[in-house]
């Protein structure tokens, strides 16, 4: 038998022990992280479901009473001035095709997460991340109408709309 060819079959050579030593060791790492991504990706399933995540892809403002503490700002937005105008994504999004699945995205998130740990205001506040795009949305509509108030230059002082226009959107709230 050739000798390089009979080390290399041979069970208690060096390198073979070393290699079974090195495979038994990284053969834990990997089946822990499967079933870390597993549990990660069942608990995500289960939540998107239990949550019907999937009406939140959606334009229906129905979708966004969902949650109990919604319903107060959905019933006021059917009594609103805008009910036959917007809905919750024409106010509560950026108008812009990426920007619009970022905020989505980011507060389905973090609504999720408040929802599912019960750990929110009730009731709810906007963040002010969120009040940019609302004003945002606002002057996308309107601004036309509002042009003579809009700052002189780009980032430039000037009151939200919703400072005397809060009944709006949700009437009553």
């Amino acid at each position: 038998m050739d000798p390089i060819v009979e080390n290399a079959e041979t069970r208690g050579a060096p390198g073979a022990r070393r290699r079974s030593g090195l495979l038994a060791r990284l053969g834990f790492l990997p089946l822990a992280v499967v079933i870390l991504m597993g549990m990660l990706v069942g608990m995500g399933t289960f939540t998107f479901g239990y949550g019907k995540g999937a009406a939140y892809l959606s334009n229906n403002p129905a979708a966004c009473a969902n949650c109990h503490v919604m319903q107060d700002h959905f019933n006021a937005w059917q009594n609103s001035s805008h009910k036959d105008v917007a809905t919750c994504n024409d106010c509560h999004l950026s108008h812009h095709p990426i920007g619009k699945w970022i905020v989505k995205g980011d507060n389905g998130f973090f609504h999720s997460l408040a929802f599912t740990t019960g750990n929110y205001p009730d009731p709810i506040r906007t963040k002010d991340r969120n009040r940019r795009v609302t004003q945002h949305a606002c002057l996308y509509c309107h601004e036309d109408f509002v042009h003579n108030m809009l700052p002189e230059r780009p980032g430039g002082d000037m009151l939200n709309c919703v400072h005397c226009h809060s009944q709006v959107g949700h009437a009553g709230r």
